[in-house]
């Protein structure tokens, strides 16, 4: 028996069908599919829905970049001045 490759957008599709209130057996019967693969995808659907959700864009973290980035440098720079004050020292 040859496998079907099913990709993500249907296999979202074929969840919030059974989301939404139609019978699993209906869906599974309808797609040809068993009751243990629905659910399996299911809970990974669900598993991930708190990253669709997460605050975090693009802008965002790039901005966490430079500033980590910034800090460094702020680091350094003050390292190189406490060293340079100490060698000024008698």
């Amino acid at each position: 028996m040859k496998y079907r490759k099913w990709d993500a957008k249907t296999k979202g599709m074929i969840v919030l069908e059974g989301l939404k209130g139609k019978p699993v057996s209906d869906i599974c019967i309808e797609y040809r599919i068993s009751q243990t693969q629905y659910y399996r995808w299911r809970d990974k659907l669900l598993a991930s829905m708190p990253q669709v959700f997460a605050t975090t864009n693009r802008k965002e973290e790039a901005q966490e970049r430079e500033i980590r980035r910034l800090k460094e440098i702020i680091g350094e720079l003050t390292v190189e001045l406490k060293k340079s004050e100490l060698e000024g020292l008698p």
